[in-house]
């Protein structure tokens, strides 16, 4: 295992109720982090993340996603979409993207979103998430027990067969 196997990358604001999702899930994986792991954690994706893809085997970015009906959902992303130079809000897609178009290889990409239905400034979690996030761990927990893209692949498409 090199030091650049996985970036996880965890999105959110923390005082915007389920919004800190992402933040929240990062906190309580970091002890089952393989070690060498980069965990990042940002209100949102922008550009410059594109360069913490940089010799990583596999990226798995975590969100809150407000259009999830199940506690969580998990999906391969592939690179697509226009690269924009100049945004502050992007989606993981568009963060490999700009990966691609520095001449860099994006790692196999994969997206963890937590199933949100509230947003509200100085809210806390929603009850639902509360539930949600235990899910989403012990998913996580169980998927980073072995960093193969081939198993996080099938896991994905099993996912989306439901």
């Amino acid at each position: 295992m090199t030091d650049r196997r996985l970036v996880v990358f965890a999105v959110g604001n923390e005082s915007r109720g389920d919004d800190a999702l992402g933040p929240m899930l990062a906190s309580r994986m970091e002890p089952y982090l393989p070690k060498g792991t980069r965990l990042i954690v940002d209100f949102q994706l922008q550009v410059e993340h594109a360069l913490e893809l940089e010799g990583a085997e596999l990226a798995l970015f975590i969100d809150a996603s407000c259009i999830s009906e199940a506690p969580f959902t998990f999906r391969e992303e592939i690179p697509s979409g226009r690269s924009p130079t100049f945004s502050h809000a992007l989606e993981p897609k568009a963060v490999l993207a700009v990966a691609r178009r520095l001449d860099a290889r994006p790692p196999p990409a994969f997206v963890l979103g937590i199933r949100a239905q509230s947003f509200e400034l100085g809210e806390g979690l929603s009850e639902r998430a509360r539930s949600d996030i235990e899910d989403a761990l012990a998913f996580v927990r169980d998927l980073l027990g072995e960093l193969d893209v081939n198993r996080w692949r099938a896991i994905a498409r099993g996912l989306s067969l439901q």
